[in-house]
Parts: C-alpha cells; sequence; structure tokens
C-alpha cells in the first residue's frame, strides 16, 4: 500500500491540473489559480512521501512528469493564452504564442527525466516555478491594490514573459531544491536565507509577491553556487 501512496498523490496534482484546464476554458482564471497552487502542493508532497516511505521508482518518476506536463505545462500556456487573447491590440493568432512555455516545458522535464546532474539541485527554473509566476497573474488582477492592471494585460509584457519564461525553463543555470537532508545551518543556509525573505514577502504582498519570491529564488541560485 505505501508504494502506491506517492502514486496516488501525483495522480491528484494530474486532476487539480485538469480541473484548472476546464476553469480557464470556462474563463475563471482566478479560481484556476488557486487549483494551480493545490496541485503544486501535491507535486511538492508526492516527492516527500516518496522519499519518507522509500517509495520511489521508475513508474513514479514517470507519472510525476506526465501529471507535471499537464498541471505546469499546459495549464500555464492556456492561461497566457486567455490573458493575451483579453489584452486586445494583437494578430488573432498572436495569443496561441503563450503555449510556447507549454513547449518549453515538455523540454524541460525531457531534460529533467534524463539529466543526472540535477539529482539534487535543478538546471533551469522548475516547471511549477514558471507556472506559480502564470498563475498570480489573474490574482493580482483580481485584487489590484497596486494598480498592475494596464501593465499585466499589456500585450507585448504578457509575450515578453512568456519569452522569458520558456527560455528559463531551458537554461544553464544552476538553481537549489528546497530539499531539506537536515535542519542544520551549515547545510541549508541558502534555503533559510531564501524562505527568511520570501515568507514577509509572501505575507505583505501576497499573490503580487509570487513572481518576486520567483525571482529572488534564480537571483539566489546565481549569486551563491546551488548545492544539495
Amino acid at each position: 500500500m505505501k508504494n502506491h501512496l506517492p502514486n496516488a498523490v501525483t495522480c491528484l496534482n494530474l486532476f487539480a491540473g485538469c480541473l484548472a484546464l476546464c476553469n480557464i476554458f470556462a474563463g475563471h482564471l482566478e479560481t484556476a489559480a488557486y487549483l494551480v497552487g493545490l496541485a503544486a502542493a501535491f507535486d511538492f508532497a508526492d516527492g516527500l512521501l516518496a522519499r519518507a516511505l522509500h517509495a520511489s521508482s521508475p513508474i513514479g518518476k514517470d507519472l510525476d512528469s506526465l501529471a507535471d506536463m499537464v498541471s505546469f505545462g499546459v495549464v500555464p500556456g492556456a492561461m497566457l493564452f486567455h490573458l493575451l487573447s483579453k489584452s486586445g491590440g494583437l494578430p488573432e493568432w498572436l495569443p496561441y504564442a503563450g503555449f510556447i512555455v507549454t513547449v518549453f516545458s515538455a523540454l524541460r522535464l525531457a531534460k529533467f527525466n534524463n539529466d543526472t546532474r540535477q539529482t539534487s539541485s535543478f538546471i533551469g527554473l522548475p516547471t511549477p516555478a514558471c507556472t506559480l509566476v502564470v498563475a498570480s497573474l489573474p490574482l493580482i488582477l483580481a485584487h489590484d491594490t497596486f494598480g498592475l492592471t494596464s501593465i499585466i494585460l499589456n500585450p507585448w509584457v504578457l509575450l515578453g514573459l512568456t519569452v522569458l519564461l520558456s527560455g528559463l525553463l531551458v537554461a544553464e543555470i544552476p538553481l537549489f531544491a528546497l530539499k531539506f537532508k537536515n535542519l542544520t545551518w551549515q547545510d541549508n543556509s541558502l534555503r533559510f536565507i531564501f524562505l527568511l525573505l520570501a515568507l514577509p514577502l509572501l505575507i505583505l504582498l501576497q499573490a503580487t509577491a509570487i513572481p518576486l519570491v520567483v525571482l529572488l529564488y534564480v537571483l539566489l541560485s546565481v549569486i551563491r553556487p546551488a548545492y544539495g
């Protein structure tokens, strides 16, 4: 039974991603954004369970990537397509450029599954981090206390973000993983610094902080070498 528990949680990630897609198609982007957060929580939990129960398997690894391809590949592409369609001022075909993120997410996941360098850290932006940035946009629009709506719905900002995120997904940039083998400062100083900076941002700025937190994650990884 314990061998199947991590895979069951991975399937919940996939199910949440499917529900997010349904809500995007219905135009309920805010609900879809919350479902993305749920999918990310399941994605984090399945790895924890697999390590805690010593239940890792090749099937689990493949299932995780397949679920991620929906929740953190197709979903952000569909969300960007919807936002670009709403922004106006673009040729009818250009909103489909949002799915470039989907293509690069597939490349990212394929690289991850075959790259022995990514056992305890990452090379390139993880797909959940990319998707959380995209999913934060509808939440910021729904609760825009900083007057960012005109910036977010600017089609060139959205297209620029699409290109930037797609590039980061496959960039040869070492990024640390939030995997704690123990709780010592010596082994986890970078992770603790990230959490100490990220949590106040999230409390103060809420959804608006998510792109800043991901940027902080990338900058800290670049400033200090990633390690396991």
